[in-house]
């Protein structure tokens, strides 16, 4: 396991923690795009849920490597589906918030 894989995956995995938190609590910057964009407010807190659990599992891959990408895996699934949210709410400034998300994730998984 190199330096650089642990660096990123840690990045990776804060980020990721931070933006189920910005859920949970339902930041202002978090929940009025969700409304805006047709978000309902039932899938809040399990979209929050998936968050965490990609952000958990990223920490775990680091001695589970299994673990790792299955998480880094569903949690880039899970921000592809955000970026569609976001185009088909014709939002289109906003598609940068869950590339950057995603970013990270992605490139531990390329480290891997």
């Amino acid at each position: 396991m190199s330096t650089p894989y642990v660096v990123v995956t840690a990045v990776a995995a804060f980020m990721v923690g931070f933006s189920a938190l910005s859920v949970f609590i339902k930041a202002p910057w978090v929940a009025e795009p969700l409304t805006e964009y047709g978000v309902p407010r039932t899938w809040w807190t399990w979209l929050g849920v998936a968050k965490a659990a990609g952000a958990a599992g990223l920490v775990v891959g680091l001695w589970v490597p299994a673990i790792g990408l299955a998480a880094g895996t569903a949690t880039v699934l899970y921000f592809a589906g955000a970026v569609v949210t976001v185009i088909r709410a014709r939002s289109y400034p906003h598609v940068a918030w869950p590339l950057m998300y995603a970013t990270p994730v992605v490139a531990a998984l390329v480290l891997a």
